[in-house]
């Protein structure tokens, strides 16, 4: 494979961020398209083509274009599988990994935002319960450890610690002693430490074009 066949679209400090990550953990070779969010360059027409929402992180592979943080998760873990960041299908652990990747989009994200929004839907019309009942799954999951599916550490991992980290960080979630024990474990691997990295040179660059 070469580095054209696989296309990242990416802005640092986005939730992109945690797809970076999970290509370096698969060591991928993969051609990265930055955009500079604060120019604009999610909303000019030639990324709009890619994303009309204007939205990061996107693929695209062998010509064909992911969009959606789960479903980039999904693929990218499958598509090197020599890597064995994806249980198989036919894996005991297949389910629950594609339950908590999923997961993440559809109950926590929006439970985040609706409480720091402070707008709550009733839980007989909410997609997840409510917030309090998304939290302690998490952290009963997590209580399991040391990864989210127990001892085997996944591309799952990636998501939910990139996710936790900033939510926690920003005040979003209590970090609870699980969280944080989980954060530091998981954030501990050099590929997070590579992607901090890229993401602060990338942001320079990005200050300084908006600069001039």
């Amino acid at each position: 494979m070469s580095e054209t066949d696989l296309i990242f679209y990416h802005s640092p400090q986005t939730r992109s961020s945690s797809v970076l990550i999970l290509l370096e953990e698969l060591d991928a070779p993969y051609q990265l398209r930055d955009l500079n969010f604060r120019a604009g360059a999610q909303r000019r027409p030639d990324y709009l083509a890619v994303n009309p929402l204007g939205k990061v992180p996107a693929i695209v592979h062998d010509g064909a274009l992911v969009t959606e943080l789960a479903a980039i998760f999904i693929y990218l873990a499958d598509a090197f599988p020599e890597k064995k960041l994806a249980p198989a299908i036919g894996d005991p652990l297949r389910g629950p990994y594609l339950r908590w990747l999923v997961f993440y989009g559809s109950a926590f994200e929006p439970a985040v935002m609706d409480r720091h929004m402070k707008q709550e839907p009733p839980r007989s019309m909410s997609a997840y319960g409510d917030f309090e009942g998304v939290m302690s799954l998490i952290n009963d999951q997590l209580a399991q450890g040391p990864y989210l599916l127990g001892a085997r550490y996944t591309a799952a991992d990636i998501l939910w610690a990139t996710a936790l980290r900033w939510t926690t960080g920003f005040g979003l979630v209590p970090a609870s002693p699980q969280i944080s024990a989980y954060i530091d474990r998981v954030t501990a691997r050099p590929a997070f430490a590579r992607v901090t990295e890229t993401d602060a040179q990338l942001l320079k660059v990005h200050e300084a074009a908006a600069a001039k």
